[in-house]
């Protein structure tokens, strides 16, 4: 891809109508300071100092917020949180960010917010140290009027989005967003309508959409386990989006990301030098949200894996946070050096904070 075809393609962003449906979580970070040292009197245990509480949203909304940073016009969150403190906090990080619709976030007193509580190590001259996470999660089947107002707003989205963009973050089936009602649903959007999906218990029960998964679940959707060999990965990805008459998109860490279509087209895009510490969290979801943009832009499925790989190295390098990429740093880090960009998808949100670099590390 060159430079005028990056302007021409992210231009578009603002354009874009795009629906993200799936489970919406807050991550809580706890920044902790360990030079702040404390005994308690009560237990005679050691006490860890929280100087400073981040609150975001992540799971689907980390999808949304790069879906923010890229510039998309109207994004549609449709999901749900608790009546809580945390369903609190969640909304209002929602609500906060340009171009976000929250009318089908529903907030339900049947339902606990999914909350993701980080402590994190903060050190001068070192990078971010996460401690044991506490999570807190739905155990239970979501209930009947949950699932009922979720097909309604999935309903409403037909004929009105550019893109359906289905995240479905909890392990337990039929305790999330993504229950079976939901996942038949998804059809109706089609052929008209693009849906990708990404499911971290696996896309098996899924209609025919546009696949995206790592190697790990490619290899188990297909029965190998312990797939790894790049000449069977692309096979593999080949034979499944031949079947679905979808493309794709399978994420390889540091092997990069390779794609397959209906036709037999396979493109494979190398992963992006390292440049520096490393932090994987969010990159997944970074790829999964550059893909959809570019993808409902208009783009070819190289040119939309390469925006892709982009987007998930930029938020590698963003430690101690769930990150996000912009268009502007898409441009610096594929353009180096090239200031012919007038693309308009900048950021706008606050550039998500590396905790190492403001700790001087």
């Amino acid at each position: 891809m060159n430079l005028q075809r990056f302007v021409n393609l992210t231009s578009q962003y603002t354009k874009l109508r795009i629906a993200v449906v799936g489970d919406f979580c807050l991550d809580r970070y706890l920044d902790i300071d360990p030079g702040k040292q404390e005994t308690s009197i009560e237990t005679h245990l050691s006490v860890l100092n929280v100087v400073n509480v981040r609150a975001q949203a992540g799971a689907a909304g980390t999808v949304v917020n790069n879906l923010v940073d890229l510039g998309v016009g109207l994004i549609y969150p449709i999901g749900f949180c608790g009546q809580d403190g945390e369903g609190f906090e969640l909304r209002a990080a929602l609500t906060a960010l340009r171009g976000v619709q929250m009318d089908h976030l529903l907030a339900s007193p049947l339902r606990r917010t999914f909350c993701y509580c980080k402590p994190i190590v903060i050190e001068p001259g070192k990078a971010p140290r996460e401690l044991q996470r506490l999570d807190s999660k739905n155990w239970t089947p979501t209930p009947r009027a949950v699932v009922e107002q979720i097909l309604k707003s999935l309903a409403a989205m037909r004929g009105k989005v550019d893109m359906v963009v289905v995240l479905e973050q909890v392990n337990e089936p039929e305790t999330g967003v993504i229950t079976s009602e939901v996942r038949e649903a998804l059809a109706d959007f089609l052929p008209d309508t693009l849906v990708m999906a990404d499911s971290r218990r696996g896309l098996g029960c899924y209609p025919p959409v546009i696949f995206k998964m790592n190697a790990v679940e490619l290899g188990i959707l297909a029965a190998l386990p312990g797939l790894v060999g790049l000449k069977q990965i692309q096979d593999t990805a080949l034979e499944l989006a031949a079947k679905n008459r979808r493309a794709v998109i399978v994420t390889l860490a540091e092997r990069g990301i390779v794609a397959a279509q209906p036709d037999g087209t396979l493109v494979h895009v190398p992963a992006f030098p390292l440049r520096g510490q490393i932090d994987v969290v969010g990159a997944g979801d970074a790829v999964t949200a550059n893909a959809a943009a570019a993808l409902a832009a208009g783009a070819t499925l190289a040119e939309t894996i390469e925006l892709a790989a982009a987007g998930a190295s930029i938020v590698l390098h963003q430690l101690g946070t769930t990150g996000s990429a912009s268009v502007s740093q898409l441009h610096e880090l594929m353009f180096p050096g090239k200031n012919a960009f007038t693309g308009s998808g900048a950021s706008a949100r606050p550039a998500s904070p590396n905790l190492a670099d403001s700790m001087g590390a």
